[in-house]
């Protein structure tokens, strides 16, 4: 008796040390500002399409935005982890569309819908957040720039697979 005790002890110990590892290997989800005190300001009113697309000061401040605040989540290099959605998917098909004005309007919504997602999170049917909302600590500057570092992400990724 006393040895089948000690085998449902080891494993429950397991079994709840290894859910603790999965949930420190979801990463921090706390929203963390972003600084984007070396971008132009963009004001108070909403500015679509993203102003910072093809910035590269953007680029660079959203990668590190990026990197504290939806790595954990949607992968590194945003390189989906398979946790949540892949962010590079969406700017890939706008920009495999044949003429430029498609492009462009197809990188407007996403940018829309990008914007919309980021500030308010995502819920499921029950109610419960899927991706925490950003609206209280994320600036019109950092939601941009973040954005200009995954389309650059997708450029990057479609000369790859170009090669």
């Amino acid at each position: 008796m006393q040895k089948m005790r000690t085998f449902v002890g080891l494993f429950v110990g397991l079994f709840f040390g290894l859910t603790a590892l999965e949930v420190l290997a979801h990463g921090d989800v706390t929203p963390h500002p972003v600084d984007t005190s070396s971008l132009p300001s963009l004001g108070k009113e909403w500015v679509l399409p993203n102003p910072y697309r093809g910035n590269e000061k953007a680029v660079a401040v959203g990668a590190i935005g990026y990197l504290h605040n939806c790595a954990g989540c949607h992968g590194l290099n945003a390189e989906s982890g398979g946790v949540a959605p892949d962010l590079l998917l969406v700017t890939k098909d706008c920009l495999g569309m044949a003429s430029m004005d498609q492009q462009s309007s197809c990188l407007k919504d996403t940018d829309d819908y990008y914007k919309d997602i980021v500030l308010h999170g995502k819920k499921n049917g029950e109610g419960r957040f899927l991706m925490p909302a950003y609206e209280s600590v994320f600036t019109q500057e950092a939601v941009w720039a973040i954005k200009a570092y995954t389309d650059s992400r997708a450029k990057e990724d479609l000369a790859k697979k170009a090669k």
